[in-house]
């Protein structure tokens, strides 16, 4: 998965981004609040990290522009232990949910577990799943009950960044960007031909129906096994 953080306090930042790379998230870091707006709004995150005092653009006028269009990327604000006015004004802009500095790791990560359970991106046991297929970013593959799938890391990026979305129409633009990065080197036609190699290798397991192409835009990947 993949995570935003806009901290201006680099040593702050560079713990935070420490804390998620321990698991197994990808991170992009902003330290002003045009830069984290501006990443938000370019990529696809699955939860962004973002300080209430920011320079230039405020993190909670940074949730009210991103609600405002339907941008559903949980958030969860960071903001000093006394700002009772910004946590509210937070909450109610639309943030998911806030820690207070100084922080503990384990509350950090216990507050992320929680939002994306909320949003349906982690089950109970914290583990990112969809129907029989349950996903271990810690090796990068995924089971299909007891069976490991054998995924190369692509194919494993590309079926989270599904699966984190689902429900939704992702253009081969954005799933290009996510998985690839548009400074590799390769073409967009890299998704065409490694979507193919997932949905091989994810035959018999419902998942490869659920994997649908939508004619001249990209992909969409249902949220709910036999549909």
């Amino acid at each position: 998965m993949r995570v935003l953080v806009v901290e201006d306090d680099p040593s702050l930042l560079k713990v935070i981004r420490e804390i998620f790379e321990q698991e197994s998230f990808l991170v992009d870091g902003a330290e002003t609040g045009d830069e984290g707006y501006y990443m938000a709004e370019q990529a696809i995150y699955d939860l962004i990290i973002l300080d209430v005092m920011l320079p230039g653009i405020g993190g909670v006028d940074i949730v009210r522009k991103l609600r405002s269009q339907l941008n559903r990327v949980p958030i969860i604000l960071v903001t000093a232990r006394d700002a009772v006015e910004d946590r509210v004004a937070g909450l109610d802009a639309g943030a998911d949910d806030y820690v207070t500095k100084p922080f503990a790791v384990s509350e950090l990560l216990a507050r992320t577990r929680a939002v994306l359970r909320r949003h349906g991106t982690l089950d109970q046991e914290g583990e990112l799943v969809w129907g029989s297929i349950r996903l271990m970013p810690t090796v990068r593959d995924a089971c299909h009950g007891e069976q490991t799938l054998q995924l190369t890391a692509t194919e494993y990026k590309l079926l989270e960044f599904f699966i984190c979305n689902k429900d939704q129409i992702l253009t081969r633009e954005q799933i290009f960007d996510r998985v690839w990065g548009f400074d590799s080197g390769s073409a967009t036609s890299a998704v065409d031909v490694y979507i193919h190699h997932l949905r091989k290798k994810l035959a018999g397991t419902g998942a490869d129906h659920a994997l649908r192409t939508v004619r001249g835009i990209g992909y969409l990947f249902k949220g709910e096994p036999h549909v």
